[in-house]
């Protein structure tokens, strides 16, 4: 297996050859192919999921189980505390750290998840950003809280107004970073986005999988899911997300299912309606992840429509 290894220059601007990428909506069956391939392929899986980075939400983000992790290594999984703010340029350090560290060597590096970016990252480069201060970024996530985007987007564009033309004021999450990343650097993140580091994967020999179910069968899997993770603790890790007092503006509290089962601990819905919801926020989430595959990734992924599992 060492012609599948992570080459020895990664980290020296050399990319990973002979990687395998499984992308998919949540619930497509993605993380259970990935572990066969990886036990078939003497393979390590990494995580390409931006929810399942976080601690705390193990039942509710599907992470692996204990006994998967033990048939092979699983590497960025629940590692980041929820109160954490967390973005795909730390996931890309966080990756070439753990490359770096040889912690992949002599294994064939397997990256499954649901979050294109990180795929596109991975494969493309990065715009570099500045490190934004926690004092800025905690005064604008309160501003945005308590005046809206639209008021947000209205100071970006007396700052910043070719970066505010390319961003919809609705859209709170586009308009706070590009607002805190004028503040922390006095340039556009236009002009940042022009920046970008090498990729980490070396496309040419990467196999690249696409897993889209037909969506019948996808939203079955959804509400099945989602009743056994009920079964399986998801409101003790609501209750204990809850007491952490998180910033609900914080992704990790935006997570699917997470929103509304906390309004269910909080007595302000009934559990059997909170779950109809959740259900429907599942649906409706997987419906946008499949949109962004389609539109965003290339030819060159291979498309399984079956249902591995």
């Amino acid at each position: 297996m060492r012609d599948m290894a992570v080459s020895a220059k990664v980290g020296r601007g050399e990319p990973i050859r002979n990687a395998i990428l499984i992308a998919g909506p949540t619930a497509s069956g993605k993380s259970a192919y990935a572990l066969e391939r990886a036990e078939n392929e003497h393979g390590a899986i990494v995580n390409c999921d931006s929810m399942q980075v976080y601690s705390v939400l193990h039942v509710l983000t599907a992470r692996p189980s204990a006994t998967e992790t033990q048939i092979v290594p699983h590497h960025l999984y629940g590692y980041v505390h929820p109160s954490q703010s967390f973005s795909t340029g730390q996931w890309m350090a966080d990756v070439t750290e753990l490359l770096e560290s040889g912690a992949l060597e002599d294994r064939r590096p397997i990256f499954v998840g649901g979050t294109g970016l990180y795929f596109r990252a991975l494969l493309g480069g990065l715009s570099q950003m500045p490190k934004i201060p926690d004092s800025l970024r905690t005064r604008l996530r309160a501003e945005l809280s308590e005046s809206g985007s639209v008021r947000l987007h209205k100071e970006l564009n007396e700052k910043d107004p070719a970066a505010a033309a390319s961003i919809n004021p609705g859209d709170p999450q586009r308009v706070l970073r590009a607002l805190e990343v004028f503040e922390a650097s006095g340039r556009s993140i236009l002009e940042w986005q022009k920046e970008r580091t090498p990729p980490l994967v070396d496309e040419l020999s990467a196999q690249k999988y696409l897993i889209l179910p037909d969506r019948a069968v996808l939203h079955r899997r959804l509400e099945q899911r989602l009743d056994r993770m009920i079964d399986l603790g998801a409101l003790a890790e609501i209750a204990a997300l809850g007491q952490l007092g998180i910033d609900p503006a914080m992704p990790a509290m935006k997570a699917i299912g997470v929103p509304q089962l906390l309004a269910a601990a909080d007595g302000a819905v009934d559990l059997e309606i909170a779950l109809k919801d959740a259900k429907t926020a599942t649906r409706q989430y997987a419906k946008r992840q499949m949109t962004w595959f389609r539109n965003q990734l290339d030819d060159n992924w291979v498309i399984l429509t079956g249902q591995p599992e």
